[in-house]
């Protein structure tokens, strides 16, 4: 499928994306129809690679699929963009990995939750994993999750590594009661004591040296990008989506609003007015320094010569951006809305929790990679210093 094609076709679902959001909150979790909506379009399996059955699709074509179901149901966005971007990871894993998810089944998907909570042992052949894991974002579509943990032994950094486990070696704890991004699901992993073989592991350190065992397997340049980049815009995009849906859904409104205080036209207020243009400013800022950067990523990736850790700190710093930039949008959307914006059937009090949700997750925190950014600037030649580091 090509892009220009896959994209309309995001489109068109957009109005019943949109009808089903109320029902996406309350149901905590994505609709069946949205997720059967996601297959029939192969949007999960956007970045799986061919030789599986994927589409093996430029990432910022994903992105771009992301941004528009964010922006009638961010909730919905939130999980595509988590769980699609899985197929790309597996796709770094060794063979046996592979084959063990999709041997059967190459449609089978995986949610995950890297904070490393858990605890790791190793036994012989790979290693024991018991614990609980928050945030699994999807997970009761998914029959694998990868978990965050670090290895034992000794080392520069600890060895932090991606565990993938099947359905039958962990259980689901339905803890999903929040107040932001309600719809997506993401509940809690629990693990007792399963054994990961060590092919079923992916190194953190792999996935930043671009040097992971499934690359000879899927050598397209697609697969040369690096981890970090590709999951943390994955869960950038989805506030600029949510942001201009947020944008779209504000002037439509405000056209036609008479303000109760002197009957005057609410779209003549320079105050609403001002607001509007800046949340367009912020959305536009947002998507452009992303798209620039995935350009250059790209390009580096068909070279085939290495991608410098320059555009990558870049990327990452953008993508936090992105999600300060929507979440501020949306606040001056929100002010400019009127007493009527906290009702619960409307959809900018409920744009309004899931971007500052969304600000909530550890690897959106802007402070962190501004200061990456800002200490490789003034230090090029500076090396990591911790494992976060590794995340680029």
């Amino acid at each position: 499928m090509q892009p220009d094609d896959l994209l309309a076709s995001v489109r068109a679902l957009l109005p019943s994306l949109r009808e089903r959001s109320p029902a996406c909150e309350s149901l905590r979790r994505v609709p069946d129809e949205t997720i059967k909506e996601f297959h029939a379009l192969g949007l999960l399996r956007a970045l799986q690679p061919r030789r599986w059955g994927g589409l093996e699709l430029d990432p910022w074509t994903f992105y771009e699929s992301v941004m528009e179901v964010s922006s009638a149901c961010a909730s919905s966005g939130w999980v595509l963009g988590v769980v699609g971007v899985h197929n790309w990871q597996l796709a770094l894993f060794p063979e046996e990995a592979q084959q063990d998810v999709w041997g059967d089944d190459a449609s089978v998907q995986i949610s995950s939750s890297y904070a490393p909570t858990g605890t790791v042992e190793r036994v012989a052949g790979g290693f024991r994993v018991s614990g609980r894991w928050s945030f699994s974002s999807g997970c009761d579509y998914c029959d694998w999750v990868f978990l965050g943990g670090i290895a034992p032994g000794d080392g520069a950094f600890p060895d932090m590594r991606t565990y993938l486990l099947p359905r039958s070696d962990y259980r689901i704890d339905d803890n999903w009661r929040v107040a932001g991004l309600c719809g997506t699901g993401s509940k809690d992993i629990v693990v007792d004591g399963a054994f990961v073989p060590e092919y079923r592991t992916h190194r953190f350190v792999d996935g930043f040296l671009l040097k992971s065992p499934g690359q000879a397997l899927n050598p397209g340049p697609l697969y040369r990008l690096p981890f970090g980049c590709v999951f943390g815009s994955a869960i950038g995009v989805p506030a600029i989506g949510a942001a201009q849906g947020a944008l779209e859904r504000f002037s439509g409104a405000t056209r036609g609003r008479v303000s109760a205080l002197g009957g005057v036209k609410v779209a003549d207020d320079v105050f609403v007015q001002t607001r509007l243009a800046s949340a367009a400013a912020e959305i536009d800022a947002a998507r452009e320094s992303l798209r620039r950067d995935w350009r250059e990523l790209v390009a580096f990736a068909e070279a085939g010569t290495g991608i410098p850790l320059a555009p990558r700190i870049r990327c990452r710093f953008d993508s936090s951006q992105a999600v300060l930039r929507g979440a501020a949008a949306v606040d001056r959307l929100f002010e400019a809305s009127g007493g009527r914006a906290i009702f619960l059937d409307n959809p900018i009090q409920r744009t309004f929790r899931d971007v500052h949700a969304m600000r909530a997750h550890a690897l959106n925190n802007p402070d962190k990679s501004a200061r990456l950014l800002g200490r490789f600037e003034l230090s090029p030649e500076s090396a990591p210093t911790d494992t976060g580091e590794l995340f680029v």
